[in-house]
């Protein structure tokens, strides 16, 4: 047997941040293209784009930033709020999963 938890964090009563935004969040910054990032996900760039948005208005916060295609072509990133976010959820996330380990083992034993 082995525990599992899902997590999300909510703001002011709405959906803010969960494995599945992060993981969204991520790859934007990995890949520097929205597009990108929905293709790795199996989302279409809409639901994607939309995703960012909700996260975005349920923290009131911009956490990516996008230029425009053209001749140099166009990306996405995380603004400085994104990354500190991201990193913060992953730091509670691992947090919470080892003391989920240890409660456990704790409880169940070896």
């Amino acid at each position: 047997m082995e525990p599992r938890a899902k997590l999300w964090i909510e703001h002011e009563g709405k959906l803010a941040l969960s494995d599945y935004r992060v993981r969204l969040l991520l790859l934007i910054e990995q890949t520097g293209s929205l597009a990108e990032a929905a293709e790795a996900m199996q989302l279409s760039y809409r639901r994607a784009w939309g995703k960012v948005r909700e996260i975005e208005h349920n923290l009131g916060l911009q956490l990516v930033e996008s230029a425009a295609g053209g001749a140099g072509g166009g990306g996405s990133r995380l603004t400085e709020d994104g990354r500190r976010l991201v990193a913060l959820y992953q730091r509670f996330h691992d947090a919470v999963v080892a003391d989920l380990g240890h409660e456990f083992t704790r409880t169940f034993g070896e």
